[in-house]
């Protein structure tokens, strides 16, 4: 008896298939080189760098600059709890808002969806300027030198509440909505017991995004912040890349007196506080990537 074979439209050959994944892995091998030459100049000598310069076989391996960076102290993890606390709360908050908002956008029932959806949009083509702006969080709203003048400026983004609006129309089906307000469900219960567990890749999304926009400012604490206390661990790193002389100058103050300066690798010491920027909001990916795997089959609807 002759079986018939299942066509498989997405299907291609061996050699077809080999050639996509050298070009895929080629393409991350790309990304993830800058980093990795990153943390092999932090870890190259003050004298490989001057003799050879960059390279990705330096001529001594070390870990002054590490050692430099730690050294500092309470400095160094003051700087990384503000900036874990401003993240954490700020993506929070801007995720409980971003959902509220787009939820109230996505409901065709909604009087006043329209209006709302313009102000989205204006606020994305015209703003008031950047001396308005810090008029009001520092003068009017009163937020200088506190964790809210970092957080409240970033706590809604437009672009973000466009993503999460998109994603409720696409993968919500109106249907289920008015399936819940026949049963007696309200808004509050329909949103966060049947919108946001089937919108999780989206809502993953937006909140990766929104935790790498708090992670990475360094531009509200230039502009509000001026206690030393309060200073973020990226404002912190751009003000080592501005002026190195600064360890140089406060060797007491920060405790490092068993580190020889004048052999310390200023471009070492960049890329080692670079790479402690970078290494906690890496780990976030994975945690991200996996709600939003499992988000993709939650809430699958037979036809």
């Amino acid at each position: 008896m002759k079986t018939s074979r299942k066509f498989r439209g997405n299907k291609v050959s061996r050699p077809a298939e080999l050639f996509i994944h050298i070009i895929v892995g080629s393409f991350s091998l790309i990304c993830i080189l800058p980093f990795v030459f990153i943390v092999i100049i932090a870890f190259s000598s003050a004298e490989s760098l001057r003799t050879i310069g960059y390279s990705f076989f330096p001529a001594e391996w070390t870990t002054t600059s590490f050692q430099a960076a730690f050294d500092m102290g309470a400095v160094l993890w003051r700087s990384f709890f503000t900036s874990l606390y401003v993240t954490i709360l700020g993506t929070f908050l801007s995720l409980f808002i971003t959902i509220l908002y787009s939820y109230g956008l996505f409901r065709q029932d909604y009087p006043f969806r329209k209006f709302f959806a313009f102000f989205v949009f204006f606020t994305m083509i015209f703003g008031g300027g950047l001396v308005p702006f810090v008029f009001v969080v520092r003068n009017l709203l009163g937020l200088g030198d506190t964790y809210w003048a970092m957080i409240l400026p970033a706590l809604m983004m437009p672009f973000h509440v466009i993503i999460m609006r998109t994603f409720f129309t696409t993968s919500i089906p109106e249907g289920l909505l008015d399936a819940a307000s026949i049963d007696g469900s309200g808004e509050f219960r329909t949103l966060f017991t049947i919108v946001v567990p089937l919108a999780k890749p989206g809502i993953a999304t937006v909140g990766l995004l929104t935790a790498i926009n708090y992670w990475n400012d360094w531009f509200h604490a230039f502009l509000f912040i001026r206690d030393r206390t309060l200073f973020p661990l990226q404002f912190l790193l751009m003000e080592m890349q501005q002026n190195i002389e600064f360890l140089r100058r406060n060797l007491s103050m920060i405790g490092a007196s068993n580190i020889n300066f004048a052999d310390l690798p200023g471009e070492g010491l960049r890329m080692a506080l670079a790479v402690i920027v970078v290494v906690p909001i890496a780990f976030a990916y994975p945690f991200f990537q996996r709600y939003i795997i499992s988000g993709l089959t939650v809430g699958s609807i037979k036809g």
